[in-house]
């Protein structure tokens, strides 16, 4: 496939000719969120690169962790696995895939609309926190798993994706099995947000920026610290509590 490339300002987007329009609406998107993020974060960069993949497979095969991602997240989530990034690059599925992605339920395609931004966002939080990638190390990869509600959760709140969730969220609470706090790998995807809108709806947009920049270590010390006042069995139910509402259940 012959690749094109489109400027913005602050980004370049690399795209099939057929996807210009799409590749062009996703550079205001953007645009738009790194202008926001600029406002709350120190480091916010500019010269990155979006690959919009016309299909899957394209997008696995470049990007293999996505679909390893997408494999070990919750059946009822794995559409929103889009993309994935680095230090450089964000490649994402072209926004008509996102469209036909989405679910009947109402906000899965604000939510998948939204993806790459919310892969922006994850990719400035992991450059403003210390213990989160990129870059993307060996000893990063080991730490992935435990603190991928951290990264995927910065993502999803601070893109705008965490409010269009909560259809999503009450299915996943109808499920048998309940959530893990903080949530596991299985549902960084859906769940991750929900911590930060949680701190933020507590403490305020500045709680949240400080929970994403934080660099991690421990688990529970890092939720003691955010969540002061309380043990860690009672920060779980308040966020359980906290899931409920924004589920209707």
């Amino acid at each position: 496939m012959a690749w094109t490339e489109t400027q913005s300002p602050n980004f370049a987007a690399r795209h099939a000719d057929d996807d210009r329009d799409d590749a062009a609406g996703v550079l205001e998107l953007l645009e738009g969120i790194r202008e926001q993020l600029s406002e709350v974060f120190p480091l916010v960069p500019q010269g990155v690169t979006v690959v919009v993949h016309s299909n899957t497979a394209q997008l696995l095969i470049a990007q293999p962790v996505a679909a390893a991602l997408r494999a070990l997240t919750a059946p009822a989530s794995r559409r929103y696995v889009a993309g994935w990034y680095s230090r450089d690059e964000i490649h994402v599925l072209a926004p008509r895939l996102l469209s036909a992605r989405a679910s009947s339920v109402p906000g899965s395609l604000e939510m998948l609309m939204l993806a790459p931004a919310a892969l922006y966002a994850q990719l400035v939080a992991g450059l403003s926190n210390p213990g989160l990638p990129p870059p993307f190390t060996p000893r990063s990869w080991l730490q992935a798993a435990n603190w991928a509600w951290l990264a995927a959760g910065a993502g999803q709140w601070f893109s705008g994706q965490t409010a269009h969730a909560r259809p999503a969220i009450a299915s996943r609470l109808r499920e048998q099995n309940r959530p893990s706090f903080p949530p596991t790998l299985r549902d960084a995807q859906l769940l991750g947000g929900t911590v930060f809108d949680l701190i933020a709806s507590e403490s305020g947009e500045q709680a949240a920026i400080r929970l994403a920049t934080e660099a991690p270590g421990d688990q529970r010390a890092l939720i003691a610290r955010n969540f002061p006042g309380r043990s860690f069995a009672d920060s779980e139910g308040v966020w359980r509590a906290h899931l409920a509402r924004l589920g209707g259940v």
